[in-house]
């Protein structure tokens, strides 16, 4: 018997698991991505672009397409994808487990003011114009209208228009390394950094290399996600789709 498992991506560890699941004959898996990016590097495995119609759309798809097993693997900020998931899954009557990335701490020497939301990260920056380094995703920017004083450094998957008077994005794709990183802001002469704190060891390098050159770094914290059962690892994951694997499944009527 094969487990048929939709896998809800946007992080590279959902790319990581499907690949990983891809080559183990009792799941049929499938790695829907939201969209949001043009230049979206399409992996070998089993894939979907685009969204599902909120959560009534997305428990039709699970019901419809028989899927055993639902898998959250999206990025830690995207909060309303992980609500419609546990509605889904509820309704749907299918398992559902969330990867629960850890969230980044402040080290040593770190200059950190944790905030809740872009707005509060747009207002930490000051009145005084300031050359601040933006990595908090395309669809953010907004927020720091409120701010136009400041000289923006926006980094994103994708070129885009951010609307600010004074911003230039920087198209790149990560891991980033921390040399390059060091490089990065010393060359932009940046004096504050705002991020989102996704947890994420592709763009953790910007941490170090702010913490050594003493750049002061304004964190927008993870929101909070409904209650679901959790998974920090992939290979708790996979001991999961184990015993529901070795568990008798009741195919789930259209």
């Amino acid at each position: 018997m094969t487990l048929n498992v939709l896998i809800l991506g946007g992080t590279a560890e959902g790319r990581v698991l499907a690949e990983r699941l891809a080559s183990d004959g009792r799941f049929v898996t499938l790695l829907s991505f939201a969209g949001r990016t043009a230049s979206l590097q399409r992996p070998q495995t089993p894939h979907r672009v685009g969204g599902f119609g909120g959560p009534e759309g997305l428990r039709t798809f699970l019901q419809r397409e028989r899927f055993d097993a639902l898998i959250d693997a999206t990025h830690p900020f995207a909060a309303q994808m992980s609500a419609n998931a546990v509605r889904a899954a509820h309704a749907a009557h299918v398992p559902l487990i969330r990867l629960a990335r850890p969230a980044w701490r402040p080290q040593a020497g770190d200059r950190w003011t944790q905030v809740v939301t872009m707005a509060d990260a747009a207002g930490a920056i000051g009145d005084a114009p300031r050359r601040v380094f933006l990595s908090v995703g395309r669809t953010e920017i907004a927020a720091f209208a409120a701010a136009p004083q400041h000289e923006y450094l926006i980094r994103a998957v994708d070129d885009f228009d951010p609307g600010l008077p004074r911003a230039r994005v920087l198209a790149a794709r990560g891991p980033f390394a921390f040399a390059d990183e060091l490089r990065l802001l010393r060359g932009e002469a940046i004096d504050v950094i705002v991020s989102k704190n996704s947890g994420s060891d592709a763009t953790h390098a910007k941490l170090e290399a702010a913490r050594s050159l003493g750049i002061p770094v304004i964190m927008v914290e993870q929101p909070a996600l409904p209650p679901a059962r959790l998974a920090h690892t992939l290979d708790e994951i996979v001991a999961w789709l184990n015993a529901l694997h070795a568990a008798p499944v009741a195919r789930r009527e259209v």
